[in-house]
């Protein structure tokens, strides 16, 4: 469960998914890739090549919707494929029932409104 934080300033919510989410991911991948190199390796620099077109794209003030469109196209076919070699639980996005959904979303409303009312709030003189 991602349990939203304020930032150390106050000035924002955070949604810490560094060990949630991007740690276990980074962890399945390095498994992945010490269990098979042969194949994930070719994978991983197909990829690093597809995202790299991408980027050169998005930057490219001559390059056509059509070519940016493309590149998203083969970094996310890549994608896929890195992340089919993963475990099916790294796959998934996170999915939260409607009691855990709601009770989210409040916290996240909790720490905006208490944001909103320190920013808001008339100085003391």
């Amino acid at each position: 469960m991602i349990r939203p934080t304020l930032t150390a300033d106050g000035t924002a919510v955070r949604l810490p998914i560094r060990d949630a989410i991007t740690a276990p991911l980074l962890d399945a991948l390095a498994v992945a890739y010490a269990e098979d190199p042969q194949q994930l390796g070719p994978l991983l620099i197909e990829h690093a090549a597809r995202v790299i077109a991408l980027d050169l794209a998005a930057v490219d003030d001559d390059a056509a919707d059509y070519e940016r469109a493309v590149r998203a196209a083969e970094a996310d076919g890549t994608r896929d494929a890195l992340l089919e070699e993963l475990p099916i639980e790294q796959q998934l996005d996170p999915q939260y029932g409607p009691d855990a959904a709601i009770a989210l979303a409040t916290r996240i409303t909790q720490h905006a409104a208490h944001i909103r009312h320190m920013s808001t709030k008339e100085p003391r003189t």
